[in-house]
């Protein structure tokens, strides 16, 4: 959670945010730091291409778990996990990333560190997961792997 806590503030907008909103924020902090305001400037090209790829990771990640595309996902991802096995996981940061049998790949936010263990140490971990961490965390797609 504090990784959303930091791009939301980087980008100064609120939970609620739409994604229309949320683009038209993006263009204008584009806008504001964009390299090419500061040709000739080193130090300051150097900080605003920076400062561009902070705004850039920011966007692509509030717009992966703004409820609009949680929304826009949910009919595949409730297919996923009703119907995909988990073939693998990794878990770094408070993050953990599930790899399902049908190619998708989805990261958990802000998963403690005892909950993971406790999943790692179940006698199914898929259905330990099922259970307590697939709809108990914020999640976003990462990728298909299809």
């Amino acid at each position: 959670m504090k990784k959303i806590v930091e791009y939301r503030k980087l980008l100064n907008v609120e939970k609620t945010v739409t994604l229309k909103e949320l683009k038209t924020i993006y263009r204008n902090a584009m806008k504001e730091s964009h390299p090419d305001k500061f040709q000739g400037d080193d130090a300051g090209l150097k900080m605003a291409e920076e400062n561009s790829k902070e705004i850039i990771e920011a966007y692509h990640f509030l717009v992966s778990i703004n409820a609009e595309t949680i929304q826009q996902g949910l009919p595949e991802y409730q297919e996923t996990i009703a119907n995909a096995t988990i073939v693998d996981y990794k878990y770094e940061n408070i993050r953990l990333t599930v790899n399902f049998s049908n190619g998708s790949v989805y990261e958990y936010i802000s998963v403690p560190k005892a909950t993971y263990i406790k999943m790692v140490n179940a006698d199914s971990p898929g259905r330990f997961a099922k259970r307590h961490v697939l709809s108990a965390f914020p999640y976003r797609k990462v990728s298909n792997q299809e």
